[in-house]
This record gives structure tokens, sequence and C-alpha cells, in this order.
């Protein structure tokens, strides 16, 4: 069709075969077939997500940035690889097809496999359904169990947004939410959240998911909104400061200058899915 809005062309990410779409009126977003991970989202002109360059791009490690698809173990907590094995594994892309108010949308799918079934015995499929319009982007995770014994993960949207220097941003909207800080000296201590969230030092708190989307305010930049479904129960919000950046070898040693992750999570209670249920949730990030 001559009327379509929108661009999609497969390309290659140094080496690795990716997905770039790119709307009439400039929005893009640039999607890794290696863990379905968006890798960058320019919105109403301006990059909205950090990659960090030292990212590994060998087909096997882990890609620093972007928003990593986190399942079916969210970081340590089990016997996966950190994670999961998700964001290590080729997904399988549909065409890309229209959507409402001049957007683009497309589908990424994993199916369980000889080596996910060796780690993890279930039959499975995740679905990754990416989002764009103008100023807007959603990525939707959701998870259908096709075998015959229920099915227990954790999961998130490990999302890198960029900041231009995140000690002087902050977000808005988890206040007076308790939260755990596994930064702190003992990291099973809740603490409530007064006014905004500051960064500058290690920061690394799960709170619960907030009624109303947050806010990220971040200088030279236009507001970023996050919204997140009940479906995921919290929120996780990472920087790793000074430093632990400096022990990251696929970060520069001032790259967490430059990012702040805001993860849509579903982690402190196990999604359990009896045989053919499935389960969905979104994250929706929306300039303003």
């Amino acid at each position: 069709m001559s009327d379509l809005t929108f661009q999609a062309q497969a390309v290659d990410w140094k080496g690795l075969p990716a997905i770039a779409l790119k709307l009439g009126q400039g929005d893009s977003v640039l999607i890794c077939l290696q863990g379905a991970q968006v890798l960058s989202w320019i919105g109403l002109g301006q990059e909205r997500l950090f990659l960090s360059p030292r990212a590994a791009h060998d087909g096997q490690s882990a890609i620093r940035g972007g928003i990593p698809v986190c399942f079916p173990q969210f970081n340590q907590r089990g016997p996966l690889v950190k994670h999961g094995f998700a964001r290590l594994s080729r997904w399988q892309a549909d065409a890309a097809q229209p959507s409402g108010e001049g957007g683009v949308q497309i589908s990424l799918c994993l199916t369980d496999s000889e080596a996910s079934r060796a780690v993890w015995p279930h039959a499975f499929e995740a679905m990754l359904r990416v989002e764009l319009r103008p100023g807007m982007l959603r990525v939707e995770l959701a998870v259908h169990n096709r075998g015959r014994q229920d099915l227990s993960f954790t999961a998130a949207l490990h999302g890198y947004l960029r900041v231009a220097q995140v000690e002087q941003a902050s977000l808005h909207g988890l206040e007076g939410l308790s939260y755990w800080d596994a930064a702190a000296a003992q990291p099973d201590t809740h603490v409530m959240q007064e006014g905004r969230v500051s960064f500058g030092t290690e920061t690394d708190r799960v709170y619960p998911r907030a009624a109303a989307a947050v806010q990220l305010q971040s200088s030279g930049l236009p507001w970023l909104q996050l919204a997140q479904d009940a479906s995921w129960s919290e929120t996780v919000v990472w920087n790793p400061g000074p430093a632990l950046c400096a022990t990251l070898k696929d970060m520069e040693v001032d790259s967490w200058q430059q990012m702040l992750c805001v993860e849509a999570a579903a982690i402190d209670a196990p999604v359990v899915l009896g045989p053919d249920q499935r389960w969905k949730a979104a994250q929706t990030f929306e300039c303003f």
C-alpha cells in the first residue's frame, strides 16, 4: 500500500539482525531480534532510551541498554541465568502493521525449544508487542502456558531511559510508597518515599506499582510519563551510581550519569498460569 504512514526495514545492528520502524512524522524505534529488545526510541525528535556505547553485540551476551525483556526470571531470584533466557534468545518477528492515530505496531514471538526446556521445563509462548505513535511508545509482554502443568515466572521490562544528567533528574509519582532498598546496608529495610526520587549514588529500589503514571523530569528533555498496566505489581528504579558503574565492563565509567532504569515488573509474587492460561501486561512511555 502506498499510503502507509510508516516504514519498516530489516537492518543490521553491529552484526545482529534488527528491525527499524519509522513514522512519517519522524518518530522511530529500532528492535533487535535478540531478546526482542528495543534499542532506540526517538520520540518527537529526541532519543529517549540509553544504549551503552560498550554494549555487547556478540549474539550471546545481554545487551546493555534499551528495553531488555526479563523472562522467565527477574535478576537472580531463581536458578536461571540472570534476568532469564529471553533476552539472550532469538525471537521471530511478524510483519509490521498500522495502528491507530498514525502509528505502527509489530509483534515478536519466542516459544520453548530444546535448549529452553533443558533449564525451564515448560511449553510456552511469549509475545512482545511494540507499538509506536507520535510521542508515544507502548511495549506489551504476553505469556501463554501451552503445557499441561502450572507455569510460574517473574518478569520485567528493564527500560534504560536516557537523561542528560541523572543528578539533575527526578522521578515523580512514587511519593508515599514504601519501597525495598537493595542498595542499603540492610537490603530488607522498607523505607517510605518522601517527595520526588532524586539520584547521585547507587539506587536500587522496588516500589509497589503506583496507582497513576509516574513522570520523569530531565533537564534539556521533554518530561516523560510512564504508565504500567495493573498486571505489573511493582516498579523497579535503578541507577548504578559511580562506584558500581566503574566495575561494569559494558558501561563507560560515566555512563551512570546518562541513564535511569524505571522498570515495569512482576517479581515479588511470581505469576502462576494454569494450563492454557494467558497473562499480559504493558508499559507505556509518553513525551509531554
